[in-house]
């Protein structure tokens, strides 16, 4: 049965059909004509590295199949129509053709290199054309923003965002942004877009009419968006101001920030601005009255008032009794004492003090004050007669010095002068500071008081007894003493001598017995040839302890024959620097001397007297 059905099926195909040579001679004239028709609309020439347009023929899970109107259709992943959730077959997209065949003979194409090649293309459009596009900004970095353009990424500079400083970039992330494209790089793949110069052209007829309209003496409202240590710049809507600092408030202020805030909005007056270079100078203080103008009308010379001390100076220091108004303290007005110190070491920035009005010119607004005028005058006081008066002793600090003298502060405003012939009654003293130096203390008795003319005369030595008394009896003519050479000169030398006074040799007379010459340091016997307690001056010889012998010997051999040799003349008393007790027992014994009178005096004469007759009865 089935063998017959297999043979007519056989029976009725067209074998002679089926065996016709020649590639396409089954169809029809019109078949061919449209056969070739299509065949001619299939791109047989497809350059890679190119952007072409596809029809979307089918979309699955993994790949949308895309015809480019060539061979064989491409594959492109899905996730690369992200940005397209509505995409539907026929929909027209644009792609990148990366390979016409790959290794399996398939058509490579990517969408997103064709957004990546479109977008430079579009970027490259934009600067040539100066457009503005639209780009999300995606992330901050290092100074300023990331924003996407067209799929690529744009930096943005954090100047370039707005005309006004911008302190938080974050507040941009998110949002989309007009730009305008101001470089590219293509080597690096970078594009620099601005937002800036977008405000800018807004803001420059904004500029004009704000400039023409400007009259000193208006007044605006703006934004504070700088601020530095000398003013802060306020933004009145396209055009920058400035405020100084010394016109924000009446009072004194150190920096901006301690009254004003960035990003505040202020009412400020125009003061004078230059139409050439753009510059506005502001203030706001002058939108209130001075604060000089609404003193107290019971305000005047004489009147005490309490403030803050708001600056110091070398030369004094400024009291502010009311903001924006001050008062100078000058440093002499500190304190009673006439010797001015800094003011620094006694007033410092921030220290509240009472004082008194010394001058007021409210036309000026000026005014002096003082604090010392608080306390009572020290040399009016009742007391400084009996306190400072003549032979009273006193302890006080060397203040200031001169080459005649040095001045003491007894206390506060109680000065006096010492001069430097009154610091020593033995050592001669050329400048106070050999002496004593400043700051330091020193005892002193009082001389001479003026309360009229402020004038106190003070002395050191004073506070000893002059030693020049006894001197006189020590150091008497013709006496020896032990000497140190201290220093020498032309004339001479300076002779230390003892209980610490000098004396004076002169060159000549500082030959010694071998005929060499006495050098500093040596301590020789001297012997006084002159001795003055008014001018506080010794005159010694170290020649005259030595020559005398010498000329004596040949005198004795003419008179004396040889025979025998006269008795020496005793010679006076000499001492030296450890005969502690020499002067006490000296003075005593002029002290007697003086008691005997003639009869001490006549002693000596008798016995030259018996020497005369022996020596006569000898010959």
């Amino acid at each position: 049965m089935a063998e017959n059905q297999e043979n007519v099926k056989n029976e009725e195909f067209d074998w002679e059909a089926f065996e016709t040579k020649g590639f396409g001679e089954g169809y029809s004239k019109a078949k061919r004509e449209e056969l070739a028709k299509m065949y001619d609309n299939v791109a047989t020439d497809l350059d890679e590295q190119e952007v072409v347009k596809g029809i979307v023929v089918a979309i699955n899970d993994r790949d949308v199949v895309l015809n480019i109107g060539y061979k064989s259709d491409g594959l492109v992943p899905t996730n690369e129509f992200r940005d397209m959730p509505d995409l539907k077959v026929g929909d027209e997209v644009e792609v990148y053709v990366e390979e016409r065949e790959d290794k399996n003979g398939e058509l490579v194409l990517s969408r997103r290199k064709a957004k990546i090649v479109g977008a430079w293309d579009k970027i490259q459009s934009a600067l040539d054309n100066d457009e503005i596009i639209e780009g999300l900004v995606k992330r901050r970095t290092k100074g300023g923003l990331i924003v996407d353009v067209h799929g690529v990424e744009a930096f943005l500079p954090g100047s370039q965002i707005d005309v006004k400083p911008i302190r938080d970039f974050d507040v941009f992330v998110g949002k989309k942004m007009e730009v305008k494209v101001v470089k590219i790089n293509y080597s690096n793949d970078n594009v620099v877009v601005s937002h800036k110069v977008l405000i800018e052209k807004d803001l420059e007829k904004q500029k004009a009419e704000i400039l023409n309209n400007l009259e000193k003496g208006q007044v605006l409202e703006g934004v504070i968006k700088n601020m530095t240590n000398f003013g802060v710049f306020i933004d009145l809507g396209g055009v920058d101001g400035l405020l100084h600092i010394t016109d924000i408030s009446w009072g004194r202020i150190n920096h901006p920030e301690e009254v004003l805030k960035l990003d505040e909005k202020v009412k400020v007056v125009v003061l004078d601005f230059d139409e050439g270079k753009k510059r506005i100078s502001l203030g706001m203080k002058q939108l209130t009255s001075h604060p000089w103008d609404s003193l107290a009308e019971g305000l005047d010379v004489g009147s005490k008032v309490k403030g803050k001390i708001v600056n110091v100076a070398d030369y004094g220091a400024f009291l502010e009794i009311a903001p924006g108004v001050e008062g100078l303290i000058h440093v002499s007005e500190m304190s009673w004492s006439q010797h001015l110190r800094n003011p620094q070491d006694f007033i410092n920035v921030g220290d509240e003090l009472e004082a008194v009005v010394l001058t007021l010119d409210k036309e000026e607004r000026k005014m002096s004050l003082g604090i010392k005028q608080l306390t009572e005058d020290p040399w009016n006081k009742k007391e400084v007669l009996t306190k400072y008066a003549v032979g009273t002793e006193h302890k006080g600090v060397v203040r200031n010095m001169t080459n005649f003298g040095l001045f003491i502060e007894l206390e506060e405003g109680i000065d006096g002068l010492v001069h430097v012939s009154d610091l020593s009654w033995t050592k001669k003293i050329k400048h106070p500071s050999e002496f004593v130096k400043v700051g330091e203390e020193l005892n002193v008795v009082v001389l001479e008081l003026d309360v009229e003319n402020r004038r106190l005369a003070l002395g050191h030595k004073q506070l000893e007894e002059n030693p020049w008394d006894t001197f006189e009896t020590v150091f008497t003519v013709g006496s020896k003493h032990k000497c140190t050479v201290l220093s020498k000169n032309e004339k001479g030398a300076i002779l230390e001598l003892p209980y610490g006074i000098e004396g004076f040799a002169a060159t000549k007379h500082l030959k010694k017995a071998d005929d060499s010459m006495a050098e500093v340091g040596e301590s020789l016997e001297f012997q006084v040839l002159e001795f003055s307690k008014d001018d506080k001056r010794i005159v010694l010889s170290h020649l005259h302890t030595h020559s005398k012998v010498e000329e004596a010997a040949p005198k004795k051999k003419a008179t004396g024959g040889g025979k025998k040799k006269s008795t020496p003349k005793p010679q006076a008393s000499s001492s030296t620097l450890g005969d502690l007790d020499a002067l006490s027992a000296l003075k005593s014994q002029m002290e007697d001397d003086a008691k005997g009178g003639a009869k001490k005096k006549a002693a000596p004469k008798k016995a030259e007297e018996k020497k005369e007759d022996e020596d006569k009865k000898e010959d």
